[in-house]
């Protein structure tokens, strides 16, 4: 069974589904994906997602803001910690930082950020972090608010080994998308192979970034595959084994039975 670590249910394409969600699921469960963590990207949109998912226990949601954000409401951590009581939701995020879409002074996406690191402290639930041409930044925040007491996800992992490294000294996995299927990912493939078993994950982040051979489509959960089916080839193991090592991670990060 396989776990998408990562994915915004509420944004991906329903067509081929007869734009039934519960036709979907059934194709998801079909599909061997036993569990999907749905990420929230605004606040404007959350509670349509929540509506979409309540009847799904093997759907967990996320709370939070994405740092690319800039029109909608702008949460603060006490905001955040309330929004959280909602025992579906077992992260906070995807926050972060991200230099390539925003430009200019970004003092409000460094607070926003810490915001909810802090919100992840309180309410004990690991952070989702989006981090894109921010490195240094990303490892300096996250030091100086304490995030290594809660930990948490590397998403859609696009950064080398050594920013790995940093990243699981401060208590957080790595988390593999389709883009490690890409034949021009080699740092993110290298970095496949080196990660200690029992930190890593695997993702979709659909219906974005699908993997080889559906790159450049829709991406969708079931898609999780793929992933597992490279990173087992990279670290030259079975895709079930894969799956297994990726599914326990999630379980143990999240505390779930």
């Amino acid at each position: 069974m396989l776990i998408d670590s990562h994915c915004h249910l509420d944004r991906i394409d329903l067509a081929p589904f007869q734009n039934d969600f519960g036709c979907f699921m059934q194709h998801a469960r079909n599909s061997q994906i036993d569990h999907l963590l749905c990420i929230a990207i605004d606040l404007e949109a959350f509670p349509a997602m929540q509506n979409l998912v309540a009847d799904y226990p093997e759907i967990s949601l996320s709370v939070g803001v994405h740092p690319n954000v800039r029109d909608g409401h702008d949460p603060t951590t006490e905001e955040l910690v309330n929004l959280a009581n909602d025992p579906k939701i077992i992260a906070i995020g995807e926050t972060g930082l991200d230099y390539f879409r925003s430009e200019g002074d970004l003092a409000w996406q460094h607070q926003r950020f810490r915001n909810h690191i802090q919100a992840a402290k309180i309410t004990k639930k690991p952070l989702i972090i989006h981090t894109r041409e921010a490195r240094e930044d990303t490892i300096r925040i996250l030091k100086e608010e304490g995030a290594d007491s809660i930990g948490g996800i590397i998403h859609c992992f696009t950064e080398d080994w050594a920013f790995a490294q940093q990243a699981m000294a401060l208590n957080f996995y790595i988390s593999f998308s389709g883009i490690v299927t890409f034949n021009n990912a080699t740092t993110i493939k290298e970095v496949a192979q080196k990660v200690p078993a029992e930190r890593f994950l695997i993702e979709t982040d659909s219906p974005y970034l699908a993997p080889v051979p559906f790159r450049g489509k829709p991406n969708y959960p079931t898609y999780v595959r793929q992933v597992a089916e490279c990173v087992a080839q990279l670290r030259e193991t079975t895709v079930e084994h894969i799956a297994e090592l990726s599914s326990q991670n999630f379980r143990t990060l999240f505390n779930l039975a």
